[in-house]
């Protein structure tokens, strides 16, 4: 007996060794790793400090979270790719002059696409309008069809998209499909099912059930694309879905705004797919097939501009704030989600304390509670500082737009909130057209229902502050 229980003490007494020498290796890598790769000052210091709490628990939070395996993935993958070589060789540069020429450079120097002419660039409202157009153009493809979409559901109207796309492949066009891994089914994605199963090659961006891809499942695809022949492309906040489509009058419709766009712009949209389509399944489609000579359909001087968690971090929301900065008269933005970060509220207030006009143009009730309990507490600093934040009536408008001083526009899939800013995978497009301009920036004005006031927020009962200050602390991952 007096064996057995030395035996036991010896057996816990190496058991606690081994766990504390553990718990302290685990701690240091969590340190060393998070100070040299993290770039957030708080978010370096909120995972130490939870490691140092709870260290084997922490480093697989931080393992799964914390680590950017995607931008290491795309550098590996882009780097001596040259990607802009059909865009630089067949197109006619622009370079702005006036106050927007900063803007101008800086993008162009962290996107390293140059602003293009001749473009056209046309409005189409809801799916009521753009589905048709858009299936007009498969109908007629005879090269490519490439398609990006958060969500595509399997309803009538994805259906209808889907076949389509079959009959183009048919037709001896090439078509690949890419979506989201969360945002068109995580466990179960029957259109995907329905495609593959009529011979569409389709893929789910970064989704895996595998525990070691995990990290994978906070990072999405929010891109809306699609591209006909290289000749011919859209994109902006529509998904694909019956409930976008308002004359049906679904259950929950969903009101939005979408562009038509040709000329050469197309070449850049088509190269941010085929980027995207090579990042997640290592098919290489970058060939000159995929981009004929450009012709001139318009005056108007457009570039895109992608932004994700690899190597195009942030430049969307770089963008917007360098545009921000150069404001003079005029700033109105139109999302469904309004949740960015203290230095792009601090940019919108500054512009609305040096007398430019800044409107924030929300929803009254979006389809995500959370984000409205959240939004409350953002709300109350640019409300102090002489922003105007009007709220839009049902339904519920996904629309994402930017106009400042009523001469530059930016349109496309990106909220302003911090999951699109920084996580999400998204694809905007500037346009420098003064009439393209007036015209968003007076759509936007339209939709103007109710003004949100300070005393409005402030009146609010204190379990309901209370409630929302603790939603925001979600606010990197809602």
């Amino acid at each position: 007996m007096h064996v057995f229980y030395t035996y036991l003490f010896l057996t816990d007494f190496k058991q606690d060794w081994f766990l504390a020498i553990l718990r302290f290796i685990l701690i240091l890598f969590v340190i060393f790793h998070s100070l040299r790769h993290v770039r957030d000052t708080r978010a370096t210091i909120g995972w130490i400090g939870f490691t140092l709490i709870m260290p084997i628990t922490g480093f697989i939070l931080y393992s799964m979270f914390g680590v950017n395996r995607v931008m290491r993935r795309a550098q590996k993958m882009f780097n001596n790719r040259p990607w802009h070589s059909q865009l630089l060789s067949n197109m006619t540069q622009y370079s702005v002059k006036g106050h927007f020429y900063p803007l101008a450079k800086v993008v162009e120097g962290f996107t390293q696409r140059p602003l293009l002419m001749g473009n056209q660039v046309d409005i189409l409202n809801n799916g009521d309008q753009a589905y048709p157009i858009m299936l007009q153009a498969i109908n007629s493809a005879k090269e490519c069809v490439f398609l990006s979409s958060y969500i595509l559901k399997s309803d009538a109207t994805g259906k209808i998209f889907a076949d389509s796309l079959i009959e183009a492949q048919k037709r001896g066009a090439t078509v690949r499909v890419l979506i989201d891994g969360i945002g068109s089914g995580y466990f179960y994605c029957p259109i995907a099912n329905y495609l593959k199963k009529n011979g569409i090659i389709v893929d789910r961006f970064m989704h895996s059930f595998l525990p070691w891809k995990m990290p994978f499942i906070n990072l999405r695809t929010h891109k809306k694309i699609l591209v006909v022949d290289g000749k011919v492309g859209f994109l902006g906040g529509l998904n694909i879905a019956n409930e976008n489509v308002l004359l049906k009058k679904p259950k929950h419709p969903v009101s939005d705004t979408h562009f038509q766009v040709t000329g050469g712009i197309v070449h850049e949209l088509t190269e941010a797919f085929l980027q995207d389509w090579f990042f997640v399944t290592s098919e290489d489609l970058n060939k000159k097939k995929f981009y004929p000579t450009p012709e001139i359909k318009g005056d108007m001087v457009c570039r895109i501009i992608t932004a994700g968690p690899d190597s195009d971090l942030e430049k969307i929301k770089y963008t917007m704030m360098q545009a921000i900065s150069l404001a003079r008269k005029s700033i109105r933005i139109m999302t469904p989600y309004f949740l960015p970060d203290d230095r792009f509220l601090s940019l919108l207030c500054l512009a609305a304390v040096r007398g430019v006009n800044v409107e924030i143009i929300i929803p009254k009730q979006s389809n995500q509670q959370l984000v409205d309990w959240a939004r409350n507490i953002n709300n109350i600093m640019p409300l102090q500082l002489g922003c105007k934040i009007w709220l839009v009536n049902p339904p519920f408008n996904h629309s994402k737009l930017m106009v400042v001083d009523r001469v530059w526009s930016f349109v496309g899939s990106s909220n302003v909130d911090m999951r699109s800013l920084r996580l999400n995978f998204e694809i905007n497009m500037e346009v420098y057209d003064k009439e393209f301009a007036e015209s968003i920036d007076d759509f936007m004005g339209s939709h103007r229902d109710k003004l949100l006031t300070l005393d409005a927020l402030q009146q609010r009962p204190a379990i309901a502050k209370f409630r929302d200050a603790t939603t925001r602390l979600l606010l990197p991952y809602l």
